[in-house]
């Protein structure tokens, strides 16, 4: 690979590092539409090498909030019994299948649909979390009940879509979190929580699409080069940037491009 394409991928990681390390949103609503469309990446390989760019940076994350104490275990548990399950039955049916040409098109499709609820979920994020505050305190019993079943659903669902197009276990999976736990988690959690649950989904994931051949380590390499810095840059500026304006513009960014995905 040229090395001044290196330097680009490397520069783009580094741009998703700071977004991610201000603002929270998933670095893979963000990587995996630069990787399909403006490096011109199949949207497999995409998934792929994303999936691995994930696990390892959340890896840091996830080993940081166990030792505070910021993870929830027990949501933890019932997410993983919806979402390995969900990621093991995807890559199977991935492998069984076999038409790339198929499900480059599909991926592509789901994306841009993914796209769309990511940028949902981060817009309208706190409406979420009211609706279930109200849900939680008009029917308790019935609300605490059902929990347990409704978390290992969530699970499922952000199992497929980790492992079909490497977006959801972020803005999605903590919208979800609000909502089925709307008095139960701290803020801190809820991000443990959530970056704990995506790190054994997303190596799973990623083992599986390794397996398929559906990853670029050159091009993972040089996106850790760029993300890495970018990241530690983003968290320092996170207090002084318009959080609201700059999730806004995400959003309206993200519904774009997935509309782009989605009719194109």
């Amino acid at each position: 690979m040229p090395f001044d394409i290196n330097w680009i991928n490397a520069v783009a990681g580094f741009g998703v590092g700071v977004i991610v390390g201000m603002t929270g949103v998933g670095g893979g609503a963000l990587m995996t539409p630069i990787m399909v469309l403006l490096f011109g990446v199949a949207p497999s390989v995409a998934v792929g090498t994303d999936l691995w760019f994930a696990a390892i940076t959340k890896i840091f994350g996830g080993w940081v909030h166990g030792k505070k104490g910021s993870v929830d275990w027990q949501i933890l548990r019932r997410m993983f019994y919806g979402s390995i399950p969900a990621s093991m039955l995807t890559l199977l049916w991935l492998h069984l299948s076999g038409a790339h040409k198929m499900q480059n098109h599909l991926m592509l499709k789901v994306l841009g649909l993914t796209l769309i609820l990511t940028s949902i979920a981060a817009m309208f994020r706190k409406r979420f979390h009211a609706y279930g505050e109200r849900m939680r305190g008009s029917r308790p019993a019935q609300f605490k009940s059902a929990q347990p079943a409704l978390t290992v659903i969530a699970g499922a669902l952000l199992g497929f879509l980790v492992t079909f197009t490497s977006i959801g276990a972020g803005a999605l999976g903590a919208v979800m979190l609000l909502y089925l736990y709307p008095r139960r988690l701290t803020a801190a959690t809820l991000v443990g929580t959530d970056i704990v649950h995506a790190i054994p989904l997303t190596l799973l994931a990623g083992i599986g699409h390794l397996l398929l051949g559906n990853v670029n380590w050159a091009l993972l390499a040089t996106l850790l080069i760029g993300s890495i810095p970018g990241i530690l840059i983003g968290a320092q500026a996170s207090s002084l940037a318009p959080d609201r304006i700059v999730r806004a513009a995400i959003s309206i960014v993200l519904s774009i491009v997935g509309l782009k995905m989605l009719l194109g």
